[in-house]
């Protein structure tokens, strides 16, 4: 009984959104945007993956009994409302270029909170451009290359 309960748990997938799903350092000028309070950069990122295949994994892996999430980091330096536009975008952005899936979880906290500490299911696989959050996640983590093959072996 306890090995399901930790087979189960495992059965979590999480995205990174910026630098992972959308390509919000390919935005001219992304962090001059972000220093003067602009959330073009979020709004008008362009996807890294071919998000009708990711939506079509994403929805077999949920079928299959997968949790589906996104963790992502607000700016490094915002104000409440500031953090509230990009918040916005964000979900926008999602609901913009990967509206077929029905994300179970989706987390966007202030910048750098360890993200292992945010999910539900931490033990699952995380996607993530950035090092330390793959060296710190609890379960399984890959960087960005590579996300629709990986999940193909998951389906």
């Amino acid at each position: 009984q306890r090995m399901k309960e930790a087979i189960k748990m495992t059965k979590a997938i999480y995205f990174d959104m910026d630098g992972t799903l959308a390509d919000l350092y390919g935005c001219e000028n992304w962090l001059a945007d972000l220093i003067n309070g602009y959330n073009r950069p979020y709004r008008n990122a362009k996807a890294l993956v071919n998000m009708r295949k990711l939506g079509k994994l994403l929805n077999k892996l949920q079928e299959n009994g997968y949790t589906i999430g996104i963790i992502s980091w607000l700016s490094k330096s915002g104000t409440p409302e500031y953090n509230e536009k990009v918040t916005r975008a964000k979900m926008n952005w999602l609901a913009r270029h990967i509206s077929a899936v029905n994300f179970n979880e989706i987390k966007i906290v202030p910048y750098g909170t360890p993200k292992e500490k945010t999910v539900e299911n931490p033990l699952g696989i995380l996607f993530d451009d950035e090092k330390p959050n793959r060296e710190n996640w609890l379960g399984t983590a890959y960087d960005v290359n590579n996300i629709l093959e990986i999940l193909s072996t998951l389906a």
